[in-house]
Order: structure tokens, then C-alpha cells, then sequence
């Protein structure tokens, strides 16, 4: 889970006396959501470490990117920053404004499991004040929970959710003239996610996916995370932890069988593993989804 302390775009709206928070939440898998209203500011983001998707939800109509002049925000208006991008931004006037900010171990894992591609290899595409209808009503619907509440928090995670992956598929392209070294060839990469998707019921060890590879336990572990943007058993968790949450969706099993389905040694440690991702029960997704 991503630590407010850790977001620099974040911390950077905290430390202005203009900017007012009314409301933010860790949602667990690397991503965190806030809502902002500001007026008569300026922001300068210096290479912050994260990714962020904004949403104007009011105002902006006088805001703009200091490289940018002669483009204006307004309502509904989106932005894509990604980690490592320079900016400035004028706000004249009241705006208020929502932030998912999406840690790159995120990131990474989206890039594998929607476009079956090393991380390493694409780039998300900065872009300001993109007109997006579907994105911006997601947003709408995201500002109208309450987030720290069980129920509605889930609902918010899985909004987020949403609003990732569509910046994924619409927002991400192949980094120009790359030539990558190291990491692992894309026919064992797909056989990885194969086997791992297969046996997550299973307990699987370093060992036993280094073996697939024909590599020592180092090399491995190193041309993994390189190939993935996270280690071995971080990834092999989101997977489990993605099953679970679909089991617990559709399906009527006990918790106990679905911790065993999903490779989790007992109930309880399944229960302390979803919550926290999660930041809820089990039971508490399990009632929002069936409601």
C-alpha cells in the first residue's frame, strides 16, 4: 500500500496554504485517490515517483502549464503525469480537482496483465486536458463515495481500478528506438504468466519458476523484476489476491476453500493478506459485490 508521505505530487498540494484536501484514501495495489479544491495557486512537480490521473470536477477554466499558455483546463477535463515528468501549472481562480495516483510496481503489473508486455518497454504518454467522457464519469461517480467507509471504499477501489486500466489501453505507447538488455526473452515472460496463472492454488516456489527459466535463484529474481517492474512473489500475490477478489465476486465458496484455491495456506492468513490490499473483510467486498 502507497504511503501519502511517499507521493510527491500529493505532498506538494498539502504544502500549499491554498489547496484543501477533502478527502483521500489508500485503496490498496499501489494506488490512492484524493480529491483537492484550490484557487489562485501555483504547483511545480519535479520528477515525482509516482503516476497521476486528474480529473477537473469544477473551475480550472483559467489554469494552465506554464510551457502551455495557451491551453485552459475546464470541467472534465483529464491529465495524464507520469512518474519522472517536470511541470508547472497557474491556477487562477477556484478548481477542484481528482487525483489517482498509481505507485509503478502498479504500474508494471497492469502493463503485463492487459498488454502482455515488459514494462520496460512502454511509456506512459504525458498528456494534458484530454476531452474523455467515459474517464470523466468515472470520476463523478468516484467523488460521490464516502472512501473510508468499508462498503463504499471497495467501490472506490474498483472505480480506481477502472480508471487505470482504461489509462492503460488509451494512454500508453512503445518507447522510441529501445533496445533492451537483460530481463527474460518474451517466450519464457508468457510461459511465466501461463504457469503462474495455472497453479496459483499451488505452492509455488523461487526455485521451482527459476528451474522453468533454466536460471540460479539470483539471476532469476534479478531478470524477473527487470522483466515485471517487481519481484517474484509481490507479482505472484497481486495474482492470487485477483483471483480471490473474482471468486469472492461470482462464486458462493467459502473462505476457506477460496484461500486454498488461490494458494493462501489457511483462511485466516488469506484474510490478513485481503485486508490488507484491500483495506476491508473478505466478507465486507464479498456483501458490496452481491448487494
Amino acid at each position: 500500500m502507497s504511503s501519502l508521505e511517499t507521493i510527491q505530487v500529493f505532498q506538494s498540494l498539502s504544502s500549499s496554504p491554498h489547496a484543501q484536501l477533502e478527502q483521500s484514501a489508500s485503496l490498496g495495489d499501489g494506488v490512492v485517490a484524493a480529491l483537492w479544491n484550490n484557487r489562485h495557486d501555483s504547483q511545480d512537480y519535479h520528477a515525482p515517483s509516482h503516476h497521476t490521473l486528474s480529473c477537473y470536477i469544477a473551475g480550472g477554466t483559467e489554469t494552465y502549464r506554464r510551457d502551455q499558455p495557451d491551453k485552459k483546463g475546464a470541467p472534465d477535463k483529464l491529465c495524464v503525469l507520469p512518474a519522472g515528468h517536470q511541470s508547472s501549472w497557474v491556477v487562477n481562480g477556484d478548481i477542484r480537482l481528482a487525483h489517482i495516483y498509481i505507485s509503478p510496481e502498479q504500474f508494471s503489473l497492469s502493463c503485463v496483465t492487459l498488454l502482455d508486455r515488459e514494462p520496460r518497454e512502454l511509456m506512459l504518454r504525458e498528456n494534458t486536458f484530454i476531452d474523455d467522457p467515459q474517464q470523466a464519469e468515472r470520476f463523478h461517480r468516484l467523488i460521490g463515495l464516502k472512501w473510508n467507509e468499508p462498503g463504499e471504499r471497495l467501490q472506490t477501489s474498483s472505480l480506481a481500478h477502472e480508471l487505470l486500466d482504461h489509462m492503460i489501453l488509451s494512454q500508453v505507447g512503445l518507447r522510441d528506438g529501445l533496445r533492451l538488455t537483460g530481463g527474460l526473452a518474451p517466450h519464457l515472460r508468457r510461459h511465466l504468466v501461463e504457469f503462474i496463472e495455472d497453479n496459483l492454488a499451488e505452492p509455488l516456489s523461487l526455485g521451482q519458476l527459476a528451474g522453468l527459466c533454466a536460471l540460479s535463484h539470483y539471476h532469476f529474481a534479478r531478470m524477473f523484476r527487470e522483466s515485471f517492474g517487481l519481484p517474484p512473489h509481490q507479482y505472484l500475490l497481486a495474482r492470487r489476491l485477483n483471483r480471490a477478489r473474482e471468486l469472492l465476486r461470482s462464486t458462493r465458496m467459502a473462505f476457506g476453500e477460496i484461500a486454498l484455491e488461490c494458494g493462501f495456506a489457511s483462511a485466516s492468513h488469506f484474510s490478513n493478506r485481503f485486508r490488507q490490499a484491500m483495506g476491508a473483510t473478505a466478507g465486507e467486498y464479498r456483501r458490496v459485490f452481491r448487494s
